[in-house]
């Protein structure tokens, strides 16, 4: 493309193996744990006091609250006492120390992105705007995690990034959320797990139940069930694996942005939380919030999920319904059309399709709005964010891939009222992949997972070959005039 159309910039976030979270270790079966909890205990108060301070020194900088998180830990294995008498506090941060490790979160790579306008435009000068950058994350194992970063853009298109906080914290979790049974006993039936024992258990709970709750009731099902066979057990843990897909995380507010890591913790998520597509929406009451669609990756299976929150400290995270909650990189429009939810997202790996519904966890109807047509993207279409909207249209974002799996981004313009209509389509890629740009996890790749528009730019950051982080900025006006133009 033009060099007058899209401007890289030279900004280049890389991933930071520094970038360390504390977390629970558990280094095998209950037998070991008990036996690691015994060699602690043997140990007299001289040698857990030399030991406890050596894991002081070397540990307590690098993290906050490093005797709290001990304590918490030693909770988690306390039930593998073999005795009811307590250590003491000494001996207890020891155990707890021996059941935690440290997590770099993006030491092999920090990549596709996602921007956002940051709720807290306070104290800035005409022209700039605040923004929250997200970034998929990968550590040890491929293990997937969304990031932040934030900084200021002003009217000339020049970033300021904000220092990055070198502690980062996993939130607390909520796991007693509230559900709807209807929603609930639908996603149970796309499962194929609607029978006799799970009608019998969410019968007894009312029209919405709390995570307490549907644990109460499986308890008692076990209670009265005599003949607990393999259909039993396997619905049983449908169950959980379901409840436990929907959960909340709250950061304590004195906690940076960027020192916040949405970390996987349901089932679903066994290994990462990857591509999160964030948006900005605008309620039909005139208020705002964040929504971001993502995957998360059980391991064998892929599941389309949605989190979201008003403020980036407390977050909500939940279970899609619908026969057309398919694969990866559902993106949603930033308010409804003619009063209903609409969504970009790829059924098949190949097309994209639009969808709309009348509730924002339930999507059933779908449509093909895109094939792939030109040679760039002949193997797979797809959006790389939430649309954006224009005096023209809707502009869309969108990724091609080509001959040697190479990824381009590329754009396209939707009808303002009529979303399903193409109105504009750019021939050749927008962005594709520099020399300097091609080498890196996985390579030849250029991709998003959201822009904004401020001014009359469209800012577009972008990962380079899934390693490292990016933007570009696009004239906006000479962008919608090619769209109109093809």
């Amino acid at each position: 493309m033009n060099a007058q159309l899209v401007r890289r910039t030279d900004i280049l976030l890389r991933p930071d193996p520094q970038r360390v979270l504390i977390r629970f270790f558990a280094p095998g079966s209950s037998d070991r744990i008990e036996r690691v909890i015994s060699r602690v205990l043997t140990l007299d108060d001289q040698q857990v006091e030399e030991e406890l301070n050596a894991v002081f020194t070397s540990f307590q900088a690098r993290h906050k609250n490093l005797e709290e998180i001990f304590l918490k830990h030693y909770r988690n294995v306390r039930p593998y006492l073999i005795s009811d008498l307590e250590p003491n506090d000494k001996k207890k941060l020891l155990i707890g120390a021996y059941f935690t490790s440290e997590y770099a979160v993006e030491s092999a790579a920090l990549f596709n992105p996602s921007i956002v306008e940051h709720p807290d435009q306070s104290d800035l000068k005409e022209g700039q705007l605040r923004f929250i950058l997200s970034m998929r994350a990968i550590g040890e194992g491929h293990l997937s995690s969304i990031v932040f970063q934030t900084g200021v853009l002003d009217q000339n298109g020049d970033f300021t990034l904000d220092r990055i906080s070198q502690h980062v914290h996993l939130p607390e979790v909520i796991w007693n959320t509230m559900f709807e049974k209807v929603r609930f006993a639908a996603k149970l039936a796309e499962m194929d797990r609607e029978n006799n024992i799970t009608r019998e258990i969410l019968s007894h709970l009312g029209e919405t139940f709390t995570f307490e709750e549907l644990k109460n009731r499986i308890e008692r099902a076990k209670e009265y069930t005599i003949k607990q066979d393999r259909i039993f057990r396997e619905t049983i843990k449908a169950l959980f694996w379901l409840a436990e897909s929907n959960y909340e995380i709250r950061f304590p507010e004195n906690i940076p942005l960027s020192g916040r890591v949405i970390f996987p913790h349901s089932p679903t998520e066994q290994r990462g939380i990857e591509d999160a597509r964030f948006v900005k929406f605008a309620g039909d009451d005139g208020q705002t919030e964040y929504f971001a669609t993502y995957t998360a990756n059980e391991g064998s299976s892929f599941l389309p999920q949605l989190l979201r929150t008003q403020n980036f400290a407390h977050f909500r995270f939940n279970t899609l319904v619908g026969r057309s909650v398919q694969n990866k990189g559902m993106a949603l429009f930033p308010r409804k059309i003619k009063g209903r939810y609409v969504m970009l997202s790829r059924q098949d790996n190949e097309n994209i399709f639009i969808m709309y519904s009348d509730h924002i966890f339930t999507w059933h109807e779908k449509k093909a709005v895109m094939k792939p047509s030109y040679t760039w993207e002949f193997i797979q279409l797809g959006n790389c964010g939430s649309p954006l909207e224009t005096e023209e249209g809707w502009l869309v974002i969108t990724h091609g891939v080509g001959p040697m799996r190479r990824y381009c981004i590329g754009a396209i313009l939707l009808d303002h009222d009529d979303p399903s209509r193409i109105i504009g389509r750019l021939k050749k890629p927008l962005i594709e992949p520099l020399e300097n740009e091609r080498e890196g996890y996985v390579p030849n790749v250029v991709y998003s997972c959201g822009s904004l528009i401020h001014g009359n730019f469209v800012v577009i950051p972008y990962a380079m070959s899934d390693y490292a982080t990016s933007f570009a900025l696009v004239d906006l006006d000479s962008l919608l005039k090619l769209l109109k133009k093809a």
